[in-house]
C-alpha cells in the first residue's frame, strides 16, 4: 500500500481528466453493469509506464470523435478490493499496471496491458486508444 501523499497528485491527474475514481469492488460492479462504454483506467505510481499512460489516456478522450460513455479509474497498490474486482473482470489478462481497459456493455472488449505502454509516448497511446474508440464507442 502506497501512501497518500504519494499519490495524489497521480489521482489528482487523473481525476481532473474527467474519470471517477472508483474505490470498492461493489462500486467496479455497479459501473460495469452499466449499458454503454466503460473505459477502466488502472492508475499506477510506476513511473516509467505511467508517466505517459496518464496523458495518453487523457489526450485520447479529449480528442477521439467517439468517446467512452464511463471513465473510470482505480489505483493499483492503493484502491486494492476496487483494483481486484476489475482484474477479475478483464480476465484471462494476467493483473498489470499501469493499464487501459475497454468495456462495452459489461463485456471486455480491449485490454492495453503495460508491456504495451513501457516505451510508447502519450502521443503513440492516445492514437491507439482513439483507434479502439472508433471501433467500439458510439
Amino acid at each position: 500500500m502506497y501512501p497518500e501523499h504519494l499519490v495524489a497528485p497521480m489521482r489528482a491527474d487523473i481525476v481532473e481528466g474527467g474519470f471517477t475514481e472508483l474505490k470498492s469492488a461493489t462500486e467496479v460492479d455497479q459501473v460495469l453493469a452499466e449499458k454503454g462504454t466503460t473505459l477502466v483506467f488502472i492508475n499506477s505510481v510506476c513511473g516509467c509506464s505511467a508517466r505517459t499512460a496518464r496523458p495518453g489516456v487523457k489526450e485520447a478522450v479529449w480528442n477521439a470523435a467517439k468517446k467512452p460513455e464511463h471513465l473510470v479509474t482505480v489505483f493499483a497498490g492503493v484502491d486494492q478490493e476496487a483494483t481486484q474486482k476489475v482484474r477479475e473482470y478483464h480476465l484471462p489478462y494476467p493483473p498489470s499496471s499501469p493499464s487501459v481497459a475497454l468495456f462495452k456493455d459489461g463485456e471486455l472488449v480491449h485490454f492495453v496491458e503495460r508491456h504495451h505502454i513501457e516505451g510508447r509516448s502519450a502521443e503513440m497511446i492516445a492514437g491507439h486508444l482513439e483507434m479502439v474508440f472508433d471501433e467500439f464507442c458510439a
